[in-house]
């Protein structure tokens, strides 16, 4: 596929926004839009040549104002797999840190790019208005809101290594973080799925986040239930999830909240009372923190085939979300067009 140059702007005036495109949210997909993406993940992993090189030609944006080891890197090599170019952009190389307004620095790139994947210093709203005022498909690397293209790697994980998910039994511990809410969004589409959502007060999953995931999850049978304590959790479970505690860079201190965690540890024991369990943790871990690292580095995890398989992953939503052929991506100033309904 050759992808054209994009559209020059205006020489006069700044043109007017466009509707959104990219990936933001799994909220904003459609169940069956997930779901896909998850299989296609696996296909990739099966098969790293299952494609077409579909981005020939493309220029790919990548902004990571925050750090990044495992997303940086598979969005850089599947942009390279997949046959786009990359333009690599760290926490102090654009003029948003120096104070650009997000719709001036979308415009720029707009021009240049065929799309982004970012992990911005800001929230969600920035990528939409970057997306909006730059005719540019975004793809979000994670904000404090959700970590989508975790979610997707993770159900892709789970059906790579037990098949069918239907009545799946998942027990999540720790923080209500952003994988957290990924995660929600993206077994709410499993049918019978029974997810546990086990954080310490005051660090649950948001509140509407919780509300859309299970207003999704009633439309497929599944339930999810949360908790503020690690007493009395679920045993017969398929699967354990934690992930590293981000409340330290949160950006307000709490000097007791390794306390507050410490009963939500993921030790030989936890994971004894659970025989039949395996273990997903997104990455990086802190060994004896969240998790002991015999149960890490142990027979019953998946974190390594889960961090493996975010270079399949990255390749997925790529494929689908960025270049001129992709749902939803806008058209010129001239002709903006409205995103395809089937993932509003």
């Amino acid at each position: 596929m050759t992808h054209p140059t994009p559209t020059p702007i205006s020489s006069r005036g700044a043109p007017p926004p466009a509707p959104e495109s990219g990936l933001f949210s799994l909220a904003d997909l459609a169940v069956e839009t997930v779901t896909r993406l998850a299989e296609r993940t696996v296909e990739l992993h099966r098969d790293p040549t299952a494609h077409t090189r579909p981005l020939t030609g493309a220029a790919l944006g990548i902004l990571f104002a925050l750090p990044s080891t495992r997303t940086r890197t598979a969005f850089t090599v599947a942009a390279a797999r997949l046959g786009a170019a990359t333009v690599a952009y760290g926490p102090g190389d654009l003029h948003l840190s120096a104070g650009e307004a997000v719709e001036d620095t979308g415009r720029s790139l707009g021009t240049m790019l065929d799309g982004l994947v970012a992990r911005p210093a800001g929230s969600l709203d920035d990528l939409r208005r970057l997306s909006r005022h730059g005719h540019l498909p975004v793809v979000n690397a994670m904000t404090p809101e959700e970590h989508p293209t975790q979610g997707l790697c993770d159900l892709a994980t789970l059906r790579l290594t037990l098949g069918s998910l239907d009545g799946l039994r998942l027990l999540y511990v720790g923080e209500g973080n952003g994988t957290a809410t990924a995660l929600a969004l993206a077994l709410s589409g499993v049918p019978g799925c029974e997810a546990t959502f086990a954080c310490p007060p005051g660090h649950g999953l948001p509140d509407g986040l919780l509300a859309t995931a299970r207003e999704r999850a009633g439309r497929a049978g599944a339930t999810f239930t949360c908790r503020d304590s690690a007493r009395s959790l679920p045993v017969g479970v398929d699967v354990v999830y934690t992930t590293r505690r981000r409340t330290t860079g949160a950006g307000q201190p709490d000097g007791a909240w390794r306390e507050r965690f410490r009963p939500f540890h993921v030790d030989e024991e936890f994971m004894t009372r659970r025989p039949g369990a395996l273990l997903l943790h997104d990455l990086p871990a802190r060994r004896g923190e969240e998790v002991s690292g015999a149960v890490l580095d142990g027979p019953r995890s998946a974190a390594w085939t889960q961090a493996a398989m975010k270079l399949s992953g990255a390749m997925a939503v790529l494929e689908r979300f960025t270049g001129p052929q992709a749902p939803g991506t806008p058209a010129p100033p001239e002709t903006a067009a409205v995103s395809d309904a089937s993932d509003a």
